[in-house]
């Protein structure tokens, strides 16, 4: 069986750095994890091709080379995804869905041959078996949460290695919260399951001895949900990576209670972890008790980002507007929140209803959802009627992400972070290949000469290397951050200015009509 993989296109989004990435030469952020592990449960005798769609196109060749074809994305990757399973029928391909898009909204994937739901352990020998028995379609669910710890090596020699800027790697599943929110324990549980150190260990020493050095990033939606766990492995990671002289350097998301653990931070910044994604929504506590986000509310936020950020992790932030009962201003309040703690990217967005958590239920019995769909893209209007005008909401937002990421008072943002960031130990080994000194000398030039910024950009470079030097490279992986910011604010100020435009206009001939 002549297997083909497909990973859908991301839109442009706060992650996508389409122009950082294109300073060093790379085409994706992170590569398709769930794919190539999608192809390591499958048969061995199967053959297997991966086109990651965001690094090239689909060839006629591939179409015609493959016998079977699955296709796995996100919900962010839906549109994409659905063309995708519109050209395989249309070349007579049976194809398979699944991952978390396919998982949480089935009714929208049905055009697909076989819908692989749930997690691939349990599903995919279910597919397996109906193909040898002859069968051309099915839908195939699981009843539990599998164990991840017979979980095999992904496939991770079907990648193109040199289009990435970071791997992926996955210890665990699932978050012991609760946020209302939240479809991660929809889709893993609330009880966090690990692999086993030697498990880990064993796909670091796969990418390792394929020649991957740099950035590692974990991907697990609560790295700490297991801290037993966590420290296991970590105290185990921590030997095999001074025995390889430190190859990698890891990001992760985790929940704020980290603050709270000094041996596992410490753990972490030992085993060159360099930054953390927390998720801290709001500094609205009233918000963060109504969407069950209680982890949140029982230490002060700012103190938690000074104490992560001092043990020597950089800390990434998201942020949302748009909860109910939430105050007007509340856009001021997450900007005032992230100048305080002068955390230099804070990824914000609009809430959204994801398909099938606790949110989406609760709106969908009060009639306030207003689509059966959903996207978690940061250029997209809420898809429920919220508590309070969805006017004011939007405006608060472009306004705040407007100021965000300003240039100047980004970096200045950056200058105080980094002042009062932790020594890192150790570093990734990332080659100095000209590309990277193409890329440097371009931010020079964009950021230190041509650009508004120039001043601001020579000041804080300097301020650094004379007080801090060890975290210059981290700062300057900031600048080249800006290149993608300062376009992507354009776009966020643009399409929602669109989309609530067009949502008054039907506001008002709705209002006329009646």
């Amino acid at each position: 069986m002549r297997v083909l993989l497909i990973y859908p296109l991301f839109p442009q989004s706060f992650w996508s750095f389409e122009k950082t990435l294109a300073l060093v030469g790379r085409k994706a952020l992170l590569p398709p994890l769930g794919l190539i592990t999608v192809a390591a449960i499958l048969p061995k005798e199967w053959e297997y091709k991966l086109v990651d769609h965001n690094i090239r196109e689909i060839t006629e060749a591939d179409w015609d080379w493959a016998e079977l074809v699955i296709i796995s994305g996100m919900i962010v990757q839906k549109e994409d995804l659905l063309a995708q399973i519109k050209a395989a029928k249309k070349r007579d391909k049976p194809v398979a869905v699944g991952g978390p898009y396919a998982t949480t909204s089935p009714q929208e994937v049905q055009a697909a041959d076989y819908l692989v739901l749930d997690e691939g352990e349990i599903t995919l020998p279910m597919l397996v078996e109906a193909i040898e028995r002859g069968e051309k379609s099915g839908t195939f669910r699981a009843t539990e949460k599998p164990s991840v710890t017979e979980t095999p090596v992904p496939r991770y020699d079907l990648l193109e290695l040199s289009a990435y800027d970071n791997m992926s790697i996955q210890f665990s599943r699932g978050c012991p919260f609760q946020c209302e929110f939240c479809d991660i324990i929809v889709l893993y549980g609330r009880k966090p399951r690990t692999k086993t150190p030697a498990q880990l260990l064993a796909e670091l020493d796969y990418i390792y001895n394929l020649g991957w050095r740099g950035g590692v990033f974990m991907v697990d939606d609560n790295f700490i949900g297991n801290k037993r766990n966590v420290k296991l492995l970590l105290k185990e990671l921590k030997v095999w990576m001074q025995e390889k002289d430190y190859p990698f350097s890891f990001d992760t998301e985790a929940s704020i209670d980290l603050a709270k653990d000094e041996e596992l931070m410490e753990l972490m910044v030992d085993c060159s972890f360099k930054k953390v994604f927390l998720g801290i929504e709001t500094p609205d506590e009233d918000s963060l008790a109504l969407t069950q986000k209680f982890q949140n509310t029982r230490d002060p936020l700012s103190e938690s980002v000074d104490k992560i950020t001092k043990a020597g992790l950089q800390v990434m932030a998201g942020f949302i507007i748009g909860f109910d009962g939430e105050k007007p201003g509340a856009g001021d309040r997450i900007v005032r929140f992230v100048e305080q703690t002068a955390i230099p990217m804070a990824m914000f967005s609009m809430l959204q209803a994801l398909p099938n958590t606790a949110l989406w239920h609760r709106l969908e019995k009060e009639g306030r959802l207003l689509a059966r769909g959903a996207n978690i893209n940061q250029t997209t209007l809420m898809n429920f009627v919220p508590t309070r005008p969805i006017e004011d909401i939007a405006q608060e937002y472009i306004d705040s992400f407007w100021k965000l990421y300003e240039p100047k008072s980004y970096l200045d943002r950056a200058l105080r972070y980094f002042m009062k960031l932790g020594t890192p130990k150790h570093s990734g080994k990332r080659k100095i290949t000209p590309q990277v000194i193409s890329a440097l000398f371009t931010i020079f030039w964009r950021q230190g000469v041509i650009g508004s910024t120039r001043w601001t950009f020579w000041r804080n470079l300097i301020t650094l290397l004379l007080h801090n030097h060890r975290v210059v490279p981290f700062y300057l992986i900031v600048c080249a951050y800006l290149e993608h910011f300062g376009e992507y604010r354009q776009i966020v100020y643009q399409n929602i200015n669109t989309q609530l435009a067009a949502y008054q206009k039907a506001s008002r001939v709705e209002s006329l009509a009646s």
